[in-house]
C-alpha cells in the first residue's frame, strides 16, 4: 500500500460562498462550536443511516466529547459518526461550500431531519478561533485507512496517512492566544447548553454529558403532561413562575415545523420588537430573534420554534424572509386562536382569568392583522359592570374578581333597537359618571388598557351600526328628569339663574354650562365635566403623538346637577344676598361665586384636569372656604 503524504491547494468556490477564512461569514466567534458539534452530530446520524442500509458497521451509541488541553493550548472536538477517508477529505473539506450533506442525502434518496449541515461551512468556522486546525478522521465504511488533514488558516493544506482504530473524527483547534477563553471548561459549558442544549447525541465534557439531549416540542402532544411543559419553560425562563398556557406546534405540511409556545402571566415588560421566542433548526439554537417569522404581535410570547425549512443565510445567523416564512407566520397565528378559542370553550372561566394578559396579544393581532381578526372576532372580551352568574358559566363570565363579557353578549343584554355601547377607561377618574349609568341600570364595559384607546376605534369600523361612547361623554334622556320649572319674578327659571351665577363666576367663554336634574338626585355628582366623544378621541390621539397624558381641552362641558344640595345651597346663598352698589357684592353672593368656583374645580379635578400649580392653589382655597363657611354656621 503506497503511502499517503500530499500537499495542495483547498479550492474555494467563490461562485458559492464568501472568503469564508477570512471571518467574514460569521458575526460572532462562539459559534464555532455549534457548528463543529452540528458536524459531529450530522457524521453520527449518517453513520446509522449508512449502517442500516449495509454500507458499514453501527458501531457504538454515538456521543460528542470535548476535550481542553491547557498546556497544548488546543480545543478537540470527537465523534463516533461516519468519519471520512482521504477522497471524501478532499472532496468535503478541501472544496469549500460543497455540501456533504446534501450529497450524501441524494445518495441514500433520504430528506432526514436529523442531517443539520446545509452549507458545506460548518467546518471553516473554527478558524475564527484558531490559527491552525487539524483533522484526525476514519471512515466507518470497510477497507478505508485513517488521514490527518491540517491547515494554518491559508488557502494551503497537508493530507498524510494517520493513526486511528476507531470510526470517526477528531477536530483539533490550536486557539489563537486572543482566544484563549474557549479553553475554559465554564465557557465551554455555557456554550453547549445555549447552542447544544437539545441536540439529540450526548455532548459530553471531559466525560460529562452537559447537554439535555431531550427536546419535547419533537414529542407528540400526547406524550407530555402539563408538567412538562411547565418544567421546559422554567428552564427555558428561569425565575418567571408558570406559564399562563401554551400552544403545541406540529406540522409536516408544507413544511416541516415543531415548537411550543407558552403565554407569559402578565409582568408589565414585552419585547413587541425583537422578541423572546428561541429559533432552533433541527434542536440547534440559532436565533433568539424571530421577528420575521412570527407576526409582531406574537412577538412577546415565549418558546421555541424548530423547522428546518425556515431559510437562513449562509452562517445560520439570519433569517430570509420569502413566501414560505409568511405561510409559517400564518400557520403559528392560526394555531395560537385555535388555542384560545378552544379553552374559552372548554374553561370560560379560566379563559376569563387570563384574559388580562391574553387581552395584548389579541387586540393587537386583531388591528394589524385581519385574518387573525377573523380568527379572534369572538374571543374579544371586555371587563364589563355586569354581574356574571353563579350559577352556570354563561355570559358574564367571573374571572379574577371582575366579570367579562364578549361583544355579542353585551348587545345580547341591550334593548330593543338600543345601539349605544357605553365604556369606562378609569373606574376612578371618571367614577361619578360610571356611577350615573349604572345607577340607572346600565351595563359599562370596562376598556382601562392603554391599547383599548385605539382598539374601541378600531372596533367601530368593524361595527358601524353600534357608537361607543364613553361614560363622561354626553348624557342621553334617560339619565335626565325633564320636568317644567316656574319662573320667578324676573322670568327666569332656576336652572337659568344657577346656569348665569356659574358662568359669571368662572369667567371663560371656553367652558359651556349646562344645569339639569339627575335622576341619581342627591346621591349623583355634584357636578360633571364632559367632553363629546369626538372631542375626546382627537385629544387623546394628539396626546399619544406628544408622549404626554391627555389633560382636559380647554373646550369642555360642565354638567351642573340642580338636585344635589351643594348646588341648591348656591341658589339659596345667591337668593339671600344683597347687591351694595357697582362696587361690590354682599358676603353671601361673593360665597356663592366662590362655591360656583370650587363646584367647577372639584369637577375637573376628579379627571385630572387640574396642573400641578392648580392642585395646589385648590387645597389652599378649600380650607379657606370651610373657614368662611364654619363663620357663616353653615
Amino acid at each position: 500500500m503506497a503511502v499517503l503524504d500530499e500537499q495542495g491547494q483547498i479550492q474555494i468556490h467563490t461562485e458559492n460562498i464568501f472568503p469564508i477564512i477570512k471571518k467574514a461569514v460569521y458575526s460572532g466567534h462562539e459559534v464555532f462550536l455549534r457548528e463543529l458539534v452540528s458536524n459531529g452530530v450530522d457524521a453520527i446520524n449518517k453513520r446509522r443511516m449508512a449502517a442500516m442500509a449495509g454500507d458499514c458497521s453501527e458501531g457504538e451509541d454515538g456521543k460528542i466529547k470535548i476535550h481542553l488541553d491547557r498546556e497544548a493550548k488546543t480545543l478537540t472536538i470527537s465523534d463516533n459518526g461516519i468519519g471520512m477517508s482521504a477522497d471524501e477529505v478532499k472532496r468535503y473539506i478541501n472544496q469549500v461550500a460543497f455540501s456533504s450533506a446534501e450529497d450524501f442525502l441524494e445518495k441514500y434518496k433520504q430528506e432526514d431531519d436529523a442531517i443539520i449541515g446545509h452549507f458545506g461551512l460548518g467546518f471553516y468556522s473554527s478558524f475564527m478561533v484558531a490559527e491552525s486546525v487539524e483533522l484526525l478522521t476514519k471512515s466507518a465504511k470497510p477497507d478505508h485507512e485513517a488521514v490527518r488533514w491540517s491547515c494554518d488558516g491559508s488557502p494551503n493544506f497537508n493530507l498524510a496517512a494517520a493513526e486511528r482504530t476507531e470510526a470517526g473524527t477528531d477536530v483539533i483547534l490550536h486557539l489563537m492566544e486572543e482566544e484563549l477563553e474557549y479553553i475554559e471548561p465554564a465557557r465551554i459549558k455555557t456554550l453547549i447548553n445555549t447552542y447544544c442544549d437539545f441536540m439529540s447525541v450526548p455532548v459530553q465534557l471531559e466525560g460529562e454529558t452537559v447537554n439535555k439531549m431531550v427536546a419535547p416540542w419533537r414529542k407528540n402532544a400526547r406524550e407530555l403532561s402539563d408538567q412538562d411543559y411547565i418544567d421546559l419553560y422554567n428552564y427555558l425562563y428561569p425565575f418567571q413562575g408558570d406559564p399562563l398556557l401554551w400552544v403545541h406546534l406540529n406540522t409536516d405540511y408544507p413544511y416541516n415545523l415543531q415548537g411550543i409556545l407558552f403565554f407569559p402571566k402578565q409582568t408589565g415588560r414585552a419585547d413587541w420588537e425583537k422578541g423572546e421566542i428561541k429559533l432552533y433548526c433541527n434542536q440547534v439554537f440559532v436565533s433568539d430573534s424571530i421577528k420575521e417569522v412570527v407576526p409582531r404581535y406574537l412577538l412577546p410570547l415565549r418558546g421555541v420554534i424548530d423547522s428546518p425549512d425556515i431559510p437562513l443565510n449562509v452562517s445560520r445567523s439570519a433569517l430570509q424572509t420569502d413566501r414560505r416564512v409568511r405561510s409559517i407566520g400564518n400557520f403559528v397565528a392560526k394555531k395560537v386562536s385555535d388555542r384560545l378559542r378552544s379553552l374559552k370553550k372548554e374553561d370560560p372561566q379560566a379563559y376569563a382569568e387570563a384574559w388580562e394578559s391574553l387581552a395584548p396579544f389579541v387586540k393587537i393581532g386583531a388591528m394589524e392583522d385581519d385574518k387573525f381578526a377573523e380568527q379572534v372576532e369572538e374571543l374579544v372580551m371586555f371587563a364589563t359592570s355586569a354581574t356574571a352568574s353563579t350559577e352556570d358559566s354563561s355570559d358574564p363570565i367571573s374571572g379574577n374578581e371582575r366579570s367579562f363579557t364578549t361583544l355579542d353578549g353585551y348587545r345580547g343584554r341591550m334593548a330593543g333597537d338600543e345601539k349605544l355601547i357605553l365604556y369606562c377607561t378609569d373606574e376612578i377618574s371618571q367614577s361619578a359618571a360610571l356611577n350615573l349609568w349604572t345607577s340607572q341600570g346600565r351595563e359599562v364595559l370596562y376598556a382601562d388598557t392603554v391599547i383599548d384607546s385605539q382598539f374601541i376605534p378600531w372596533l367601530e369600523t368593524r361595527h358601524e351600526e353600534l357608537k361607543f361612547q364613553r361614560v363622561d361623554a354626553e348624557l342621553d334622556s334617560s339619565l335626565k328628569e325633564e320636568s317644567p320649572e316656574l319662573s320667578d319674578g324676573d322670568g327666569e327659571t332656576k336652572s337659568e339663574s344657577l346656569r348665569k351665577l356659574i358662568k359669571d363666576a368662572l369667567s371663560n367663554d371656553k367652558v359651556t354650562v349646562q344645569v339639569q336634574s339627575l335622576k341619581s338626585g342627591a346621591e349623583g355628582p355634584a357636578a360633571l365635566i364632559l367632553l363629546p366623544e369626538q372631542m375626546r378621541r382627537m385629544n387623546d390621539i394628539g396626546a399619544l403623538m406628544d408622549q404626554r397624558l391627555p389633560g382636559l381641552p380647554d373646550y369642555h362641558v360642565l354638567l351642573v346637577n340642580q338636585k344635589h344640595p351643594l348646588v341648591e345651597g348656591l341658589l339659596k346663598l345667591q337668593a339671600g344676598g344683597v347687591i351694595v352698589g357697582d362696587a361690590g357684592q354682599s358676603p353671601s353672593e361673593m360665597l356663592a361665586r366662590d362655591l360656583a368656583q370650587h363646584l367647577y374645580e372639584t369637577a375637573k379635578l376628579s379627571v385630572g384636569g387640574l396642573d400641578p400649580k392648580e392642585l395646589a392653589n385648590f387645597q389652599t382655597n378649600n380650607l379657606q372656604l370651610m373657614s368662611r363657611l364654619m363663620e357663616r354656621g353653615i
